[in-house]
This record gives structure tokens, sequence and C-alpha cells, in this order.
């Protein structure tokens, strides 16, 4: 895969939360219905597309058959190791590559379209991998979307903010709960198309990471206004 001059080298390492991931983000697929929400951002993709934050492959079998080709993106060793073994099992070719959001290593406007699927909440800088994103979608790309982030309500989203300043990102991998996903992704040039919000999982109490947004923004085609840089 050529790599572009800004690609990085600096990964990241969480062998604690990876673990713990990749043993339990299965099970919660099943039991919270992860697998249904999954199988809806993916529905009716085709060509090329990149995927940022892949972890461990869990999104490679909802797939279409409409798509060409996925470059699926992840920094983290172990949770990439676990990718590649679901790639050999995938209904498409996968192609999983180191990298992080921030300095994609792939050419621009190289993709059809572009996924992000719970990983928007840990990369370190929102901005520019949203700006990664949007150079290497061809213009008229959708961006699929599956995102969780700050909740509605006074009451959770203080305790979001509260738990974002002190213990949460050291235990969970990096993890925010108060990002706005969607008005990052707005702020970024994209055009929403549609969305919904939504609870995972549907309990009487939310929790932290319980606010999900999913939907599909597009980037709009190129233009004299076209701002192409962070």
């Amino acid at each position: 895969m050529p790599r572009s001059p800004r690609a990085s080298n600096d990964l990241v390492h969480h062998p604690v939360f990876s673990r713990a991931y990749a043993a339990l983000s299965p099970l919660v697929d099943v039991r919270a219905g992860v697998a249904a929400h999954r199988r809806e951002l993916l529905a009716g993709l085709s060509g090329r597309v990149i995927e940022i934050g892949a972890g461990n492959g869990l999104n490679f079998a909802y797939y279409p058959g409409t798509v060409s080709e996925v470059v699926a993106i992840e920094p983290e060793r172990r949770l990439r190791r676990l990718a590649v073994e679901a790639a050999v099992r995938a209904g498409v070719p996968v192609d999983v590559v180191p990298g992080v959001a921030e300095a994609l290593p792939v050419k621009s406007e190289a993709f059809d379209a572009a996924v992000l699927s719970m990983v928007l909440c840990s990369v370190r800088d929102v901005r520019r991998s949203l700006a990664e994103l949007r150079r290497v979608v061809k213009p008229g790309g959708e961006l699929r979307f599956f995102e969780h982030g700050r909740a509605t309500g006074r009451i959770l989203a203080t305790v979001q903010r509260t738990l974002d300043a002190s213990v949460w990102p050291a235990l969970f991998g990096g993890c925010h709960t108060a990002r706005d996903p969607l008005r990052s992704i707005t702020a970024a040039g994209f055009e929403t198309v549609t969305y919904r919000r939504l609870r995972v999982p549907e309990s009487r109490v939310p929790l932290p990471a319980s606010a999900f947004v999913l939907g599909t923004a597009r980037r709009p085609a190129a233009g004299p206004e076209d701002p192409r840089s962070p």
C-alpha cells in the first residue's frame, strides 16, 4: 500500500484494554445489539472503502459484496493481529494496515467511502483525523459513522466531562465519553445526509458511553472553496 509523506510510525499500545476489548466485544455485539447496528452502518456501500480504527475486525463480516476492497487502519498491535485473522474470514477483500487516524498511510482521494465505528472517542486529534478522512475520500464520497459521544441530558453530560478529566481515558484505551462526533464531522467539512441518535445498550440507567449516533455524511464535490488542509 503506497504511503503518503505524512504517514507515522507513532502507533498506540494498550495491552490491558486491548485484551479486555478482544474478549468482551463479541459478547457485547450480540447482547447489546451492536451487530445489527454494524450491519446497518455498512449496508449499501460499494467500491473501495477505508475503515479507521478497525479494532479486532468485527465490522468485516458485514461488508456487502458490492465493496471491492476494504483498507482497514488499526494502530494497536494486538487488535491488529486479530483484525488480520478476521480479514481472512471476510466475504470481501480486506487489507489490514498499521497506521494512525491523524496521518493515514494512503493516497488522497483514493476511496469511495470511509467508515468510522467507535473510534473518534479515542483518537488523539479529532480535527486532524477527520481532515485526513476528507483528504482520502473522493469528492462526493460517503462517510459512514457509528460513534458514541456527548449525551443530550445535562446530568449525564456532566458525568461524562468529569470522567474524561479523570480516570476514564486511562482505563479504556484513551476513550473520551464527552466528545461530540456529529459536530466534529460537520466542522470538518462533511455534509450530514442522515443520522439518528440511539442508546447502546438500551437500559434504564444510561451508561457514560451509551449515547450513540449512527448516520451518513458526504464529502462535498470539489469546488473553488474546497478546503484541502486541516
